[in-house]
């Protein structure tokens, strides 16, 4: 809370060592086996806006950018040198770290061709090659700061036999500082012995200069994360409209007079209340005993249908072909409690099968992932991302410190790679990103109100045109007490 404060003001710039992965304890969940101390120090960090380095010399490195020039308001980039090869080298750097090197408008290009020799490129990275003055230095970078379709500027320079770097780093702070502009100037003077005066003169009108396009790259890259949080709105804290703390409450009550003293995952009918209680949809499902009644219990619900195995000791169902969906006639149903069984004797299960879930199959959607932990360092986690079976394998998932505010719900689902899916990819379903939101923050809330609950999976969360449904879910629950809070 500190942070995010203080962040508004003063940017606050951290190193963190001890990036192992925290799954050394028995993940039983994805969620579990996603979320590592090194993904909360993430989150905690960036939801504050505290900005994270790598390394020791990244850290004075991103400092000494911060201490001396605004961070952009974007992350659109021009790069003007007098050498090809470190443009380019800049070029990929930026692109690397999540920056853009767009091409400079056809205005801009015309007034650069106007006094560079033809051999120049003006396009972005402007290079006007080895034989560029000070003077071509000074009116190139007037040109890109004035564009209205750039952040920021880097500007390189090779030492040559027949340019003067004092004169040339007269003309970056002319241009940098002498007229309208309040974009963050960078310089890279790549050299040691002929380019010690220029980079103290540069370093003195508050231009910070690296040795290396890679490190400006890196530098800028983290300052532009900066402006966009700054930029973004605050948010707020939201109690989600029908999150009922009180049947909560209750519906944990009624599972712990059911469950013994121990940590235990909810039964399916026990996680079925709980959600509906927190305001989350859920499939409609029903339980059934033996293969007659599935069979019933099919027919009551509705075709198609999926079958899922009920255990109490197996984790994922997938695993051990314990879902079959697309079911769509009694027939279906008898084949499918048959196969299950079957598989489960073949690995020598079958004692662990106490039944099945009957569930209603869900129309088309986008498969999503819902997820929340407990980080004993950082406190309840939650987590979002493209679902399914293989949700730990593409690991495409974006996680936030409990409580979230209704801006890092969105910002969440506009974080993952997979977003694409989520608005319609070669013709597929444009979702409900609202009800995602909702989602979540029906998640953050429970998570932040009921300490009991320690591991929350929704996988796959059905997203929709018009709303979201939980299709299969697990919670994992401590007695009172069991577990110190942070």
């Amino acid at each position: 809370e500190i942070a995010r404060r203080v962040a508004r003001k003063k940017p606050i710039v951290v190193v963190k060592a001890g990036r192992t992965d925290a799954g050394a304890r028995a993940a039983s969940s994805h969620t579990g086996s996603l979320a590592g101390l090194d993904v909360a120090v993430d989150a905690l960090l960036g939801q504050a806006g505290v900005i994270r380095t790598d390394t020791i010399h990244e850290l004075f490195e991103v400092a000494r950018l911060l201490a001396n020039q605004p961070p952009p308001a974007g992350k659109r980039v021009a790069i003007v040198t007098n050498a090809g090869g470190p443009g380019i080298l800049a070029s990929d750097a930026c692109e690397s770290h999540g920056l853009s090197i767009p091409p400079l408008s056809k205005e801009a290009q015309a007034a650069l061709r106007a006094f560079l020799p033809p051999e120049a490129s003006v396009a972005n990275p402007v290079d006007m090659i080895a034989s560029a003055s000070a003077a071509s230095y000074e009116r190139a970078l007037r040109i890109v700061l004035a564009e209205p379709g750039i952040d920021a500027a880097v500007v390189l320079f090779v030492t040559p036999i027949v340019t003067d770097p004092h004169a040339v780093a007269d003309a970056i702070i002319r241009a940098a500082t002498q007229g309208q502009s309040k974009k963050p100037v960078l310089a890279c003077l790549m050299g040691r012995q002929d380019v010690a005066e220029a980079v103290t003169a540069l370093q003195a009108a508050k231009i910070p200069v690296y040795d290396f396009p890679e490190s400006a790259a890196a530098a800028l890259s983290r300052a532009a994360r900066y402006g966009a949080w700054l930029q973004a709105p605050e948010g707020k804290l939201v109690e989600p409209v029908g999150f009922s703390r009180e049947r909560v409450a209750a519906a944990l009550a009624c599972a712990a007079s059911r469950g013994g003293q121990g940590a235990r995952w909810l039964r399916p009918e026990e996680t079925s209340s709980l959600l509906a209680a927190v305001g989350l949809h859920t499939a409609a499902a029903a339980e059934a005993q033996s293969e007659d009644a599935a069979v019933e219990t099919a027919d009551r619900l509705g075709y198609p249908v999926v079958i899922k195995l009920l255990s109490d000791t197996i984790t994922h169902k997938s695993d051990v072909g314990g879902v079959v969906v697309g079911v769509r006639d009694a027939q279906g149903v008898r084949a499918a409690w048959r196969g299950i069984t079957e598989r489960l004797a073949a690995v020598g299960r079958a004692p662990e099968l106490r039944g099945v879930l009957v569930q209603q199959q869900l129309p088309r959607g986008v498969e999503v992932f819902i997820g929340a932990t407990r980080d004993p360092e950082f406190g309840a986690l939650v987590g979002f991302g493209i679902g399914g079976t293989a949700v730990e394998v593409w690991k495409d998932i974006a996680f936030r410190v409990a409580p979230l505010r209704d801006t890092d719900a969105l910002s969440m689902l506009q974080q993952i790679r997979g977003r694409p899916l989520l608005e319609g990819f070669r013709g597929g379903p444009v979702v409900d990103q609202g009800a995602l939101t909702d989602a979540l923050l029906r998640v953050s809330a429970l998570m932040s109100a009921f300490p009991s609950i320690t591991e929350v999976d929704l996988n796959p969360v059905m997203a929709l045109a018009e709303g979201a449904v939980v299709a299969d879910a697990r919670l994992r629950v401590e007695p009172p007490g069991a577990r110190a809070r942070p």
